[in-house]
């Protein structure tokens, strides 16, 4: 059996020389072992290499028109013929000659007249040469396409797993999967909107963007640590289960720094999903939660889902309101400007806010779901003693 560098197939040989004889001598060597193409000049020999790539060209020097040297320049010059390997075959012996040639990409250098067994054996060597580096090429671009398959494999199922895990906290509050897709790409058109301006342009770099459109489906996950008595009361809360219901913001941040600890490297997408679960609820003057964090100190991931959610919440039906009409929503964002949200982030929402309604009407709930999701929300609240009333606006938020 053959190794892999064996050769199958008859490779072809390209031959150039002005001298006939020449020709016919190189052609009698090598058509037992190759396919031969012959041409007289530089001119026909590049004509032929452009309709057919040949394996290997042996190319004579001293020729009219175009010597062998212009002839290599032109094929190192094309990236289509850059690799064709050249052995220059030429009654030229001195040292000089063979380093020029050298230099400017031959592989070898056979002086004529030409020793049949040498000629062959250089031939061969050298188309074996290449085969390996081919062999090896096609290995490495196999390899490459492979570590790019399983990196998008292992991508959609690390998206797959944060929407699951995300879409746990929907199901025991008033949200459906959709409000997590919708805040995601609420999200990451705000953030591309902004991403040349200049307060936010060093830090909303593409990586950034993408990152941060990842971790948004976790801003609510620490909902699952708040009780069905307060997370799905249809009224207004009480101050004391206002207190309790501010806590899924740390639970949420906890929950995610106890899966960072399993890992052994710096992975930002823990960064941004820390900041948007326990910093999303903070406000641009200071009176949200958890920590009343004041304009800039709000991490931008933040303050861009904060102006997400809550137009998402505006314009969502829950079982304690009707949903707002995108006008009204965006006119509540509007008046938000600099005591709710970062006022450069209400303008831009300003000017997006077509797109925000294109986003909603796209992964809009479907009415089975919206009615389904009642149904389980009204039985819950029965079983926890609740009995749904007039159904004023829940200060828990989106």
């Amino acid at each position: 059996m053959n190794s892999p560098l064996e050769l199958s197939g008859k490779c072809t040989v390209l031959v150039v020389d002005d001298t006939p004889g020449n020709l016919s001598l190189m052609s009698d060597l090598l058509r037992p072992d190759y396919k031969v193409k012959l041409a007289p000049t530089g001119e026909r020999a590049l004509q032929i290499v452009a309709a057919e790539k040949p394996d290997l060209i042996l190319l004579d020097i001293m020729m009219p028109d175009m010597d062998g040297y212009e002839v290599l320049r032109r094929l190192q010059f094309n990236p289509e013929t850059e690799d064709i390997p050249v052995i220059f075959l030429t009654a030229m012996s001195a040292t000089d000659d063979e380093t020029v040639g050298l230099e400017l990409g031959a592989v070898d250098y056979i002086t004529k007249p030409v020793n049949p067994a040498i000629t062959m054996a250089r031939v061969r060597n050298h188309l074996q040469l290449k085969r390996a580096r081919d062999l090896l090429t096609h290995h490495n671009h196999f390899l490459e396409q492979e570590v790019a398959n399983r990196t998008r494999a292992l991508a959609e199922l690390q998206d797959a797993t944060i929407r699951a895990m995300a879409s746990l906290a929907e199901t025991r509050d008033n949200e459906t999967g959709n409000h997590i897709r919708r805040t995601q790409h609420y999200v990451e058109a705000l953030a591309r909107k902004l991403q040349d301006h200049p307060r936010f342009r060093d830090e909303l770099t593409e990586d950034a963007i993408q990152v941060i459109f990842k971790s948004a489906p976790l801003h609510d996950i620490g909902k699952v640590g708040i009780p069905d008595r307060i997370l799905l009361k249809p009224g207004k809360l009480t101050p004391e289960e206002f207190e309790i219901m501010k806590t899924h913001t740390t639970l949420g941040r906890d929950a995610i720094v106890a899966a960072e600890t399993e890992t052994t490297q710096n992975n930002p997408f823990f960064r941004y999903a820390k900041e948007i679960a326990y910093s999303h609820q903070e406000k641009w003057d200071g009176s949200g939660y958890p920590e009343g964090l004041v304009g800039n100190t709000i991490p931008l991931s933040a303050r861009l889902m904060a102006v997400a959610d809550v137009y998402d919440a505006l314009i969502s039906e829950r079982v304690y309101k009707a949903a707002f009409s995108h006008e009204t929503a965006v006119e509540i964002i509007r008046d938000g400007r600099g005591s709710h949200f970062d006022p450069d982030m209400v303008d831009a929402f300003l000017s997006l806010s077509e797109e925000f309604r294109r986003i909603a009407q796209q992964f809009a709930d479907n009415e089975h779901a919206l009615q389904a999701q009642r149904d389980r929300i009204a039985q819950d609240l029965s079983t926890e003693g609740v009995v749904i009333g007039e159904g004023s606006v829940s200060s828990s938020g989106g």
